[in-house]
């Protein structure tokens, strides 16, 4: 597709964003969660994360923190929030209305996303930068990797998000569909607990749940824990699971309201 082919679908995209923008900023509840949550939940662990044989597997407190803290951005600055959005889109028959106009339905559901995944990424490029000077996590070792797993995990949170309003009824029912992602999520992906800590069997399993790759490659790119063989593997599974949901959303995604 030529620059000129692709600025329609640009100016589109802005424009759904501003307005998915100034709709996310009237739910203070969303807003709330999504700004604090990732900040706050971190650092109320430390306690047990102190407690944690860390040194045994090459980690640091302040590496463990950091990637909980980008963890649970992709849970609560994106999936959640997003899972909230599009329920409501749907429900208010918004989604359906912008399906009678020129935008796709990649656009849509991109446009939708723009907002949460951009604050997903500021959050997560700010807890960095706090923990570099605040947690004494020194310089990553292979940046290239932290960035491709903040890349993989907004990616895929969004994805996830889409595909959970899919099989949500109500705006009210939405954090409870959002509950078993989040708290999987955070106990097996290495959030909460490194994988590292587990039982072989158990981290073998948890290694392969959606957000694991993502999750990995960040602390990864602080900690330098992967061979290159490794880290093509964490990637090739990362992107096996985006193509997954996306699939996944193209195929059950509902446009209209459940009833």
């Amino acid at each position: 597709m030529s620059s000129i082919g692709r600025a329609p679908s640009v100016r589109r995209l802005r424009a759904l964003a501003r307005a998915e923008l100034a709709l996310l900023g009237r739910n203070r509840g969303v807003v709330f969660t999504a700004l604090v949550v990732p900040l706050v939940v971190p650092f109320s662990v430390r306690p047990a994360i102190d407690q944690m044989d860390l040194k045994k597997e090459g980690l640091t407190a302040g590496a463990v923190l950091m990637t909980a803290a980008i963890g649970f951005s992709f849970l609560f600055a994106v999936y959640t929030s997003l899972v909230n959005a599009y329920v409501a889109r749907r429900e208010e028959l918004v989604l359906k209305r912008l399906r009678t106009g020129e935008l796709s339905d990649a656009e849509i559901l991109t446009g939708t996303a723009l907002p949460a995944v951009g604050l997903g990424l500021a959050q997560a490029l700010l807890l960095c930068a706090g923990c570099v000077v605040l947690l004494d996590t020194g310089a990553p070792k292979a940046p290239y990797l932290t960035l491709l797993g903040l890349a993989a995990g907004l990616v895929l949170s969004a994805a996830l998000a889409a595909l959970t309003a899919s099989f949500t009824r109500t705006t009210e029912s939405a954090q409870v569909t959002a509950s078993p992602v989040v708290f999987v999520s955070m106990l097996g992906s290495g959030i909460a607990i490194p994988t590292q800590l587990l039982p072989d069997r158990v981290a073998s399993v948890c290694e392969l749940l959606p957000l694991s790759p993502a999750v990995r490659l960040v602390r990864a790119g602080w900690t330098g824990e992967l061979s290159a063989y490794e880290a093509l593997g964490t990637t090739a599974t990362a992107l096996a699971w985006t193509v997954v949901a996306v699939f996944a959303v193209r195929r059950w995604f509902r446009w209209e309201p459940r009833r």
